[in-house]
């Protein structure tokens, strides 16, 4: 039986395109109390993995506030954020003459949330969707903010939309059947936080990482919260990332380029991002950012937390020619989130020679 713990609340404040984040356990059987958005139908868009386990008691949930409510099943996995993929949401939605009095949920992981939220901004110029994220990286990170988009095999995330949901729903009772891997991969995303915003919440991770391992119900819950706090911090001061929220890809420059240069699937996203980081920290000690002991002990969390630390032999070459499709690139030349002190980061260039070195080194 779910224990069931008071919902906390984290608000996105954006206007009139505010919302909130709720966080807790056993919150999909609360769904049934809350104000969800008007509407007289929902799509349920979820995977293989997750429908089986959550799409029952989320349709339960929902019975009592749609005349109608349908479900489609995607693939699951990062390989899969395609366009064919995405034109399985616009058939579904076609083929039950869906109008703008459709409310799209979904209910998965980052990739889900990504091309549900796609699907939501694309269909009819704009239709409402509520994200019901399933794992430790959507609930700290890609289900909040509003951005939605599908991989192409050239670059990460290169076509989407900023496109904001009306509700975030977190709940904590979900990740109990995450996988170990998928637990870590999203460890990456919370750990990333306290370097570039936080360090007291750095220290906190330090002090609870095995604790966040064990599945601790109160670690997780002021993981998630503090994670949701600080996007919601940033997303509020600059929704369209013109400034201020490029901070929040530390790690993800050198991450997409080895998910890309791989091949979708064969590394985690937050595999990715944790090895990234680690990159990220080297290029911060050689621009003057950080000290050397700084570069151990934040590698030496991520290591703790279970995820790579050494990238793929690709090559610089490969690296670099990857990076340069980074959304962050100005004419052709790649801008990094780095560390300028600890708990602060800034985005800037760094010569190619001295980046080549960087990846050399830290896929020996």
């Amino acid at each position: 039986m779910t224990v069931h713990a008071p919902a906390e609340q984290v608000r996105i404040e954006l206007g009139e395109r505010s919302y909130p984040i709720l966080i807790g356990a056993g919150l999909l059987e609360q769904m049934a109390g809350m104000a969800l958005p008007k509407a007289h139908a929902a799509l349920v868009v979820t995977n293989t993995t997750v429908g089986p386990l959550y799409v029952q008691p989320l349709a339960a949930a929902l019975a009592g506030h749609y005349q109608q409510i349908d479900t489609v099943t995607l693939p699951d996995g990062e390989e899969h954020k395609t366009w064919p993929t995405l034109q399985r949401i616009f058939d579904a939605l076609l083929e039950r003459a869906s109008d703008r009095k459709t409310v799209l949920y979904a209910l998965g992981g980052g990739v889900v949330g990504d091309m549900t939220g796609f699907a939501a901004a694309c269909y009819m110029r704009g239709v409402p969707f509520v994200q019901v994220p399933t794992t430790l990286l959507a609930q700290v990170d890609s289900s909040v903010g509003g951005k939605t988009g599908i991989n192409h095999p050239l670059g990460k995330n290169m076509i989407g939309a900023f496109y904001q949901p009306q509700l975030v729903v977190c709940d904590l009772a979900t990740l109990a059947t995450l996988p170990a891997r998928e637990l870590s991969a999203g460890l990456a995303e919370v750990i990333k936080y306290g370097p570039i915003y936080d360090m007291g919440f750095f220290d906190w991770i330090e002090a609870n990482v095995d604790a966040l391992l064990a599945r601790d119900p109160q670690a997780l819950a002021h993981a998630v919260r503090r994670s949701c706090e600080i996007k919601a911090d940033v997303v509020g001061q600059d929704e369209r990332e013109a400034g201020l929220r490029a901070i929040l890809n530390f790690g993800h420059t050198f991450g997409h380029a080895i998910e890309a240069g791989m091949g979708y699937g064969q590394w985690l996203h937050g595999e990715a991002v944790g090895c990234g980081m680690v990159m990220a920290l080297a290029l911060s000690r050689e621009l003057g950012g950080i000290d050397a002991a700084f570069v151990e002990r934040a590698t030496a969390l991520i290591a703790r937390a279970g995820l790579p630390t050494h990238g793929p032999k690709l090559g610089a070459q490969r690296y670099l020619e990857l990076m340069r499709l980074d959304k962050k690139a100005e004419a052709g030349e790649i801008r990094f989130v780095v560390i300028a002190a600890p708990g602060r980061a800034q985005v800037r260039p760094a010569p190619d020679a001295l980046v080549a070195a960087v990846i050399d080194r830290c896929c020996a």
